[in-house]
């Protein structure tokens, strides 16, 4: 999967492991950097389908935030991302093949969604 980070800041952390202890502690960079490492192999979201499985309870938020998903980091924290591309699709009758269609991710921020 493509994984792109708009924001420098969040950037710095997620390329350099001293960055991401020093902002996030040790245990939310390993956390972090295992999160990442399982995006990056995966072919698309549907490789954590079915939602909220796995260690990373990969799950679309809802609300004002309908569109982003989540992934656990150290509790309460989750790493937020948006899928990118053209070829995302939007009809949700059939929640696996849109899962399956999400290739590439902007990674967007990492906090508690639950305040």
């Amino acid at each position: 999967m493509d994984i792109y980070v708009s924001d420098n800041k969040l950037r710095s952390a997620i390329d350099d492991q001293g960055v991401a202890k020093r902002r996030y502690g040790s245990d939310m960079a390993k956390k972090l950097t295992l999160r990442l490492e399982v995006l990056r192999a995966a072919v698309s979201l549907a490789d954590f389908w079915p939602p909220k499985s796995g260690p990373e309870r990969c799950h679309e938020l809802k609300g004002d935030r309908e569109g982003v998903f989540s992934f656990d980091l150290k509790q309460p924290y989750r790493l937020l991302f948006r899928p990118v591309g053209s070829d995302v699709l939007q009809d949700r009758s059939n929640e696996l093949e849109r899962w399956r269609s999400i290739t590439a991710v902007d990674i967007l921020t990492i906090e508690d969604t639950h305040e």
